[in-house]
């Protein structure tokens, strides 16, 4: 018989529907069940691409021994991390404080109230490596929930306390410091792999986030050192395993320090960050293979991550048939048979050798020329046209909303740059789906939707996220109501998140009422919710001549800033907003119909390139429908489309000429 998972829309949770372990979705239902049985919860945490996730299942939650504990002695909870990141924050920093390290699965025991008083990830069905058995874990704290229950109580009340001082921010008014910037820089290039690119040893992330500060910060600057630290991962990590070299879209991490292999499942927000971050790169650089990059990547999203009516798909695994990979990889017969005389030539360029590159078989990479990749398309064709025939990771069919807005965000972006209508089609409609599904009547946000059904209040992130694409949205489309709309949800994350010394909640004060209310400051794969509100304060602040938002950024940067120059890669989405919120930054306002030539030409001037520091905005001012304060009080001149440029709150004599407009620039 089907557990009580068997309803859930997530495909986490209904992988786990028919488990022997009665599993509970988190809520009133198991908790009272727990409070009226006198039995701790046992609560796992996972997600669909989560290898070591599945592993568990298969191991534990499978076996029938294992199952006849855990009913007798916990009432056995199950959540899926991308669906309630309140839940995972708040109990990841529970096993972080009591194991000191973290990662799913996540497996923690708590008290019918919630508390937490022991916890731990993966554990194995026999002892081994120095864990202990699964099954002695549950016998263990079963019979110390009866024999020393005030103990575990005891324990339980240390962890909440310190989950609470570790969310509790410092208040501080210290101005906001370029020294700052400097810092992280330093460290940034102190820590970087000049040999592989990138940060860190094994395993290693992209680190997108500390990339785009780099080249924000080389954008003024023209500082040499983080242009190279930028290319250099980038060209490292578009050349490895890391990037899938015939389908395109990148892996979640790579488990070495070259980029060789990977962690096989692809997450849309990790694609989301880097397709933005190569479109960057290309417009610095003009480096060809950085915008096939983006492209590919992007092209990518749409082929297998977009649904019919508009949203971004979460996640792909990285198994198929049961195996991590096996998607993926090659063998020289395979790659032959399919390509028979050209074989060789892109086996030497993809680095296919006898005995493969990771267990006898082969994950491309590419070392070649631009000319070589160029020359082998076609046969990269016939191999993903080959691969499209084997069995397919499992997809994740939810949507987030967070992760969309980043997606969102690169899809209009790219449009803009790259001249893709395509593109601006596809952002458009996720816009559209996302405001009109995943949008309460009374206008707050829902978190995540699949099959028609959206469900659990907005976060944080969702709403700063959001804001983000629907402002890349309006500066590529110039369409007054993708504005308008990213200043209403602002001023729903004025008035529903805001943390009384500044800053802001990952939760609204409608939400569950929890152990404590979550505040998560540094950012992860994702950047911290706070961080990208600040960076969409700063925008819109401009946009809307509203200084107020300006100054709530400053807050919320003024209480981390003591950590940003310390710990670049663990505040990258920080620095971005600091080096913003320090920059000269420019504001275009162009008086006229968006499809007239005349502003269309002065369009051009202003769009050139990479502009990290720059708003604007498109219209007639005596518009009704135009809702954007920066065009206002500002007339044609002589009838003339006419730009207004301000840098860094000082205004220069409008224009007319695209000449004259390119020189004030």
């Amino acid at each position: 018989m089907p557990n009580q998972l068997i309803d859930e829309s997530s495909p986490y949770l209904q992988q786990h529907a028919d488990n022997p372990v009665e599993w509970y979705p988190w809520g009133e239902e198991a908790l009272e069940k727990a409070k009226r049985e006198d039995k701790p919860i046992f609560l796992s945490i996972g997600y669909s691409a989560c290898h070591w996730c599945h592993v568990m299942a298969r191991e534990s939650f499978e076996d029938q021994a294992t199952a006849e504990v855990l009913n007798k002695h916990f009432v056995s909870v199950k959540v899926d991390r991308e669906e309630r990141p309140d839940l995972d924050r708040i109990y990841m920093s529970a096993v972080q404080a009591m194991t000191g390290s973290g990662g799913w699965p996540m497996s923690v025991f708590l008290t019918p109230e919630g508390k937490p008083f022991y916890a731990g990830t993966y554990f194995p069905p026999q002892s081994r490596y120095g864990m202990p058995s699964f099954q002695r874990v549950l016998t263990t704290i079963a019979d110390a929930w009866q024999d020393r229950r005030d103990e575990l109580l005891e324990g339980s009340d240390r962890v909440v306390a310190s989950i609470q001082r570790q969310m509790a921010v410092a208040t501080s008014d210290q101005e906001l410091r370029s020294r700052t910037l400097s810092e992280a820089f330093r460290n940034l290039r102190r820590d970087f792999d000049s040999a592989h690119g990138g940060w860190d040893g094994a395993p290693k992330f992209p680190q997108p986030m500390a990339i785009e500060f780099l080249l924000r910060l080389h954008h003024p600057t023209a500082e040499p050192d983080a242009l190279g630290m930028a290319t250099g991962a980038l060209d490292a990590m578009a050349r490895g395993g890391i990037y899938d070299q015939l389908g395109g879209g990148f892996h979640r991490y790579s488990v070495d320090e070259r980029w060789l292999v990977p962690h096989f499942e692809k997450m849309l927000y990790d694609n989301a960050q880097l397709a933005r971050v190569y479109l960057h790169a290309w417009q610095v650089t003009s480096e060809p293979l950085f915008r096939a990059i983006a492209e590919e990547t992007l092209d990518y999203v749409v082929r297998e991550m977009l649904d019919p009516e508009g949203g971004f798909y979460a996640t792909q695994s990285a198994e198929s048939e049961g195996q991590e990979g096996r998607f993926f990889i090659w063998t020289i017969e395979e790659i032959r048979d399919v390509l028979g005389d050209e074989s060789e030539a892109f086996m030497e360029a993809y680095g296919v050798q006898p005995g493969g590159n990771w267990e006898g078989k082969t994950i491309l990479t590419f070392s070649g020329t631009w000319e070589e990749r160029q020359a082998l398309t076609d046969a990269r064709r016939r191999l993903f046209e080959a691969r499209q025939e084997r069995v397919h990771p499992e997809r994740d069919e939810k949507v987030i909303t967070s992760w969309n807005g980043l997606m969102l965000a690169a899809f209009a972006e790219a449009g803009r740059a790259l001249g893709r209508d395509d593109y601006l089609e596809v952002a458009r409609r996720n816009a559209e789906f996302l405001l009109t599904e995943l949008r309460g009547d009374d206008g707050h946000l829902l978190h995540t939707w699949r099959d028609g059904e959206a469900k659990v209040r907005g976060y944080l992130d969702d709403y700063a996220n959001l804001i983000d694409g629907l402002l890349e949205l309006y500066q590529t489309t110039f369409e007054g109501q993708w504005y308008q709309t990213a200043r209403e949800l602002v001023e729903r994350i004025l008035a529903h998140f805001s943390a009384p010394a500044g800053g802001f909640f990952d939760t609204s004060e409608a939400h569950e009422k929890l152990i404590t209310r979550p505040r998560s400051l540094q950012d992860n794969a994702v950047p911290s919710g706070n961080a990208m509100a600040a960076l969409d304060l700063l925008r819109l602040s401009q946009l809307a001549v509203e200084p107020s938002y300006a100054e709530e950024a400053r807050r919320s940067l003024q209480q981390v800033q003591p950590m940003l120059g310390r710990y670049p890669l663990g505040f990258a989405q920080w620095l971005s907003a600091l080096e913003y919120a320090l920059a000269d930054k420019r504001e275009i306002a162009i008086v006229g119909n968006p499809e007239e030539d005349e502003v269309q030409v002065l369009l051009e001037v202003c769009e050139d390139g990479f502009q990290p520091h720059r708003v604007m905005a498109v219209g007639d001012p005596s518009d009704t429908e135009n809702p954007v304060p920066l065009l206002q009080d500002r007339p044609r001149l002589n009838g003339q489309a006419t730009a207004y440029v301000c840098i860094d709150f000082t205004c220069r004599q409008p224009v007319t000429d695209p000449g004259a407009l390119r020189e004030l620039l």
